[in-house]
């Protein structure tokens, strides 16, 4: 298999990943509260399943982040997009100040770097 087509293969592995982690939530209809921007997490903390949801994508996102550093080509602007919304939901800004503890001192940088949950905390 040459580069071309083990990109294309990695790309297709990828998509498949995110595929199935997103599925879930549409697949169980507990978790859509993850996706609520104007939930109150203090009077109604995120539950084990929708701290483990959000940590799978983190996981994701990680994996991808790691990829990309070898060489797998992302569209940055759709990445950044992606993680500027997502964690601008209050459960998965909640979820990431607690994991990102334990992540990669990098990893964190570039999230947070295209984050807007810090240009918006002040508002929830």
């Amino acid at each position: 298999m040459d580069i071309k087509e083990r990109r294309i293969q990695n790309l297709f592995t990828v998509n498949e990943a995110h595929r199935s982690i997103w599925s879930a939530l549409y697949e169980r209809p507990e978790l859509a509260r993850i996706l609520d921007e104007k939930i109150d997490v203090k009077e109604h903390p995120p539950t084990l399943e929708e701290k483990r949801f959000v940590h799978f994508l983190i996981l994701h996102l990680r994996a991808s982040f790691k990829a990309r550093k070898y060489g797998m080509e992302f569209d940055d602007d759709a990445i950044a997009l992606d993680i500027s919304d997502f964690f601008s939901k209050p459960i998965p800004r909640v979820v990431w100040q607690w994991t990102k503890q334990f992540q990669d001192a990098d990893f964190v940088q570039f999230v947070d770097t295209n984050s807007a949950h810090t240009k918006i905390e002040n508002r929830v």
